[in-house]
């Protein structure tokens, strides 16, 4: 009995030691890789100054503060760019016979499996938590409380996306197919999610669209935290009701909680589809 426990016990740290060592090549190879680093700067900039600017003086006309309601949009853009992003590694590790080698390793498919997804989870965090600091930048005011608030919703997002990613990645062989399937995903993704305009002016159909698309929630949880009940809009005659709305209900769509729970349950989902797609692979 006692030498069962100990086999136990040596089983659950090698297992432990094996995610361990996947999740730190995948942050070495994240942190060696500067130009990644700065494109998680640059990028959201981009976006920001191109789009963002250019749209602000449209919305301005009608009272709406688009860079401040666009913003978090663009950090779970960086987020969903970057997790999708990361199952190539999969593929490259495919070509160079790596991932044989990491699969007949005397741990469990599900370990491998495991370390690869908190390491590009924490690659994701790391590029989404840059983004979120440039709200300093762009005077949007982020509590330390908001700021802590608001990573556990990008950790969510980050695992429900590497999930999707990671399943797709175990199922092709090479990077040109990889990277034709995730533009083809990931732009209705982004664009469905109410990341660049509210969903409540969009036509029904993509209302409903967006019902079924995991980025949703997680832009309107993100919007909810870091806007708050901050006033975005200003329409003379609407003031009053806009205003005694935004305090009550803030700037969500849904309530927080209903956002997390969702994400949640899509981060499940995705998560046992690709450690059963991953396990199966020959």
């Amino acid at each position: 009995m006692m030498l069962e426990k100990v086999e136990e016990k040596t089983e659950i740290r090698a297992e432990l030691r094996g995610i361990y060592a996947v999740w730190l090549r995948e942050i070495k190879r994240y942190l060696r890789d500067r130009t990644r680093i700065l494109s998680a700067i640059f990028t959201p900039l981009i976006w920001l100054l191109l789009f963002g600017v250019g749209f602000s003086g449209l919305f301005q006309q009608a009272g709406f503060n688009f860079i401040f309601f666009v913003f978090p949009g663009i950090v779970g853009q960086s987020i969903l760019f970057t997790s999708m992003f990361l199952g190539i590694s999969v593929i490259y590790d495919k070509q160079f016979g790596f991932l044989k080698e990491m699969l007949v390793a005397p741990i469990r498919r599900i370990s491998v499996f495991s370390g690869k997804l908190f390491g590009g989870a924490t690659d994701a965090m790391i590029q989404g938590t840059i983004v979120l600091c440039l709200s300093f930048v762009l005077g949007i005011g982020i509590g330390p409380l908001v700021f802590l608030a608001c990573l556990p919703v990008m950790f969510l997002t980050a695992i429900t996306i590497l999930g999707l990613s990671l399943t797709i990645a175990s199922r092709l062989q090479s990077m040109e197919s990889f990277g034709l399937v995730m533009t083809f995903i990931v732009m209705p993704l982004f664009f469905s999610s109410g990341a660049l305009f509210p969903l409540t002016t969009a036509p029904g159909w993509l209302q409903t669209l967006s019902h079924f698309n995991p980025l949703t929630y997680a832009v309107d949880a993100l919007r909810g935290l870091i806007l708050g009940n901050t006033l975005i809009t200003y329409n003379p005659t609407t003031f009053w009701y806009d205003l005694i709305k935004t305090l009550l209900f803030g700037n969500s769509i849904y309530p927080i909680w209903l956002d997390i729970a969702v994400l949640s349950g899509f981060a499940v989902g995705l998560i046992l589809l690709g450690a059963f797609s991953f396990g199966m692979r020959k």
